[in-house]
């Protein structure tokens, strides 16, 4: 009785079994393979496209001339094996930068180099060069370094000018960001004639900065921002993002600025900006003596500051520190740091006479010089 229950048992359950295949129609009801009738695979048919809309042939054009000239910049720090000795480098960082004449002169920003012990520079046919500093302008975070790539692998870019930007104008960023290599990003000029503050120990104000909503982001730093025209109105340096991502608001330093500086750097390595001979102590001095001015420390040895009478701060017989002038504004033009004192003495030339106002033993007086 019992086999026979276990039997029954066994019966029903192979039952179930083929009759579930034959619901789900993996079986036929008599037990053999449902066959299928085939279903046609077919694509969606492609639609031709028509000819590319005028702008976007502009922009197509713009990128394929302007791309060879733009450069991805790696830098890095170089280490020593503890046991051989052996150097060897590490990636530091990364950037972008462009071509600025067949010598092999690259420009970038300043920031992108920054503290970095070597730098190379990978052009558009990928092949890489190492770059030698040539010099830098860390109140204007511009930096130029040299490759020595043959001239047919150099196309320059072709500069244009910042005066005559509009805002609503469009704006071409080019550049490598995240280390993607040649990015092209498009929008408009923003705004014109921001400020923001430079690299150097005096925080010196960049004036006249582009403000544009092509997206910047981490490595386009150093990159070129172009008119429609391919031409260079700025180079783009930084954005506003509280999350480090582009946010549309982009900044990059004015063409013009880029054009007076560069030649600059690459001839002397710095800025030759006319000087009035001092030496001017640190903003920290001024402020923690509560003055508002330049105070300076020392004068040229027969400098212009020196023929006309300037005093520094100084010594008497006993060791007692004597205040020395205080410089507060030159040509009616008020100066409350050192930067103030970079960014007039930048808009004149080397020769040129200037009246300098300051503070001597607290009254105000001026004198007339000729900046060396």
């Amino acid at each position: 009785m019992r086999l026979a229950r276990i039997l029954l048992f066994t019966i029903a359950l192979t039952s179930a079994f083929y009759i579930g295949l034959s619901w789900h129609g993996r079986l036929a009801p008599g037990g053999g393979p449902i066959e299928l009738a085939a279903q046609p695979v077919t694509s969606s048919p492609i639609i031709p496209r028509g000819p590319l809309h005028a702008d976007e042939l502009s922009t197509v054009e713009l990128f394929r001339r302007s791309a060879p000239s733009v450069v991805f910049i790696t830098t890095l720090d170089v280490r020593r094996q503890p046991w051989t000795r052996n150097e060897y480098a590490v990636p530091r960082g990364s950037g972008s930068g462009f071509i600025w004449d067949k010598q092999g002169h690259i420009v970038t920003n300043y920031h992108v180099v920054q503290g970095a012990e070597a730098a190379q520079v990978t052009l558009a046919d990928q092949s890489t060069w190492t770059a030698q500093p040539i010099g830098f302008a860390a109140e204007k975070d511009l930096a130029v370094l040299r490759i020595d790539a043959p001239a047919e692998k150099l196309t320059p870019l072709p500069i244009g000018t910042s005066a005559d930007l509009l805002v609503g104008q469009k704006a071409f960023a080019i550049g490598n960001p995240f280390g993607l290599d040649h990015s092209l990003t498009t929008g408009v000029i923003s705004a014109l004639g921001r400020e923001m503050e430079s690299r150097d120990r005096d925080r010196t104000r960049i004036e006249d900065v582009i403000q544009t909503d092509a997206a910047i982001n981490p490595g386009n730093s150093g990159g070129p921002l172009l008119d429609s025209e391919g031409r260079l109105i700025g180079v783009n340096t930084q954005i506003y993002s509280p999350s480090g991502a582009s946010a549309g608001i982009g900044f990059a330093i004015p063409g013009d600025t880029v054009n007076w500086v560069v030649p600059d750097l690459i001839e002397f390595g710095r800025i030759m900006r006319p000087k009035l001979g001092i030496y001017p102590l640190p903003d920290s001095a001024t402020r923690r003596n509560g003055i508002t001015g330049v105070m300076f420390d020392r004068v040229d040895p027969g400098g212009a500051a020196e023929e006309a009478g300037l005093r520094p701060i100084r010594q008497d017989r006993r060791g007692r520190w004597l205040l020395g002038d205080i410089i507060i504004a030159i040509d009616g033009q008020p100066i409350s740091s050192r930067g103030d004192l970079t960014l007039i003495l930048e808009k004149k030339e080397i020769a040129d006479q200037v009246m300098v106002q300051y503070l001597r033993n607290g009254e105000e007086e001026e004198v007339r010089l000729r900046l060396q």
